[in-house]
């Protein structure tokens, strides 16, 4: 798919040098991928299919029918603690933002996939290891309740380390925050979906990722709450291989299927078919002029 006019305007900045490599080697299988070509089967290795992290914007891309209405761009995240370690937090969000072309680890707007309007929500790991602070959270609960507002399907695609560290308390409170958006939407009968991606734990697997009407996971994406050897510590156990894989989560029945990347986009179409009513959503997005899709 080509590169829209949109995303090439999202990112301002030139792609970083270390990124700029012809060559990119799996860390799978450890074959040498060409970038383009890479690009161009949407991250996901031609030799072993595995899946690489996608980029917020290039997630979007491979799944909106056209331009994408981004939200929530005034809401950028502060130092509430004034925290610092080996260097102050404000120091770390500059260096995530010119690392990633990203102002938080959240990407809230609207768009069409296949004719249905949804609200659309992507995470991204390159910022701040996906983690969610109080900026995230809002992003989250705001695209939730404009999605309530506009009696639209909410999708939004998870990527976490959990809750942001630096901002302690503020951070957890985004889990019943965003729980309680997704509850509103939901008593309206409004469709929600979300796609766990590689990784989705902590505080986002314990809050607005597993709330949904459908779970998708994306193929062999590491999803949990607490991390393996925590885990393992505390049972005094040895886990199985495959634990907190997309496909364990299917066999135990927490997910309603895995998908690979490649078929993202059509089972996010056949859902969206099976869950809205069109006659709804068409006078609702009218009566919404100042948001109206390009």
């Amino acid at each position: 798919m080509p590169i829209p006019d949109w995303l090439l305007r999202l990112r301002e900045k030139d792609v970083p040098a270390e990124d700029a490599a012809l060559w990119v080697k799996c860390p799978s299988c450890g074959e040498m991928l060409y970038r383009k070509d890479l690009d161009a089967n949407l991250w996901v290795c031609t030799k072993c299919n595995y899946h690489f992290r996608m980029h917020a914007y290039d997630r979007i891309n491979s799944l909106v029918d056209g331009d994408f209405v981004e939200i929530g761009l005034e809401m950028q995240p502060g130092d509430p603690l004034e925290w610092t370690d080996k260097r102050p937090y404000l120091q770390k969000l500059a260096a995530d933002r010119e690392k990633s072309s990203l102002s938080e680890a959240v990407v809230t707007g609207f768009a069409t996939l296949d004719g249905f309007p949804v609200a659309l929500g992507v995470m991204d790991f390159n910022f701040r290891g996906g983690t969610m602070g109080t900026v995230v959270g809002e992003r989250v609960t705001h695209l939730l309740e404009e999605a309530r507002r506009r009696q639209l399907p909410c999708v939004i695609f998870t990527a976490s380390g959990g809750a942001r560290m630096e901002e302690g308390m503020l951070a957890l409170m985004q889990m019943a925050k965003t729980t309680q958006a997704v509850e509103r939407l939901m008593s309206d009968g409004n469709p929600y979906i979300t796609v766990l991606t590689d990784p989705t734990t902590g505080g986002v697997s314990a809050s607005f990722a597993f709330q949904s009407d459908v779970i998708i996971a994306e193929a062999r994406a590491s999803i949990g709450f607490a991390g393996r050897r925590v885990i393992e510590q505390t049972l005094r156990q040895k886990l199985p291989d495959n634990f907190q894989t997309a496909e364990f989560l299917l066999e135990k029945g927490h997910v309603d299927m895995v998908v690979p990347r490649a078929e993202m986009r059509s089972t996010l179409v056949r859902v969206l078919d099976y869950a809205v009513d069109r006659k709804r959503i068409g006078p609702a997005l009218k009566a919404v002029p100042e948001f109206a899709l390009q």
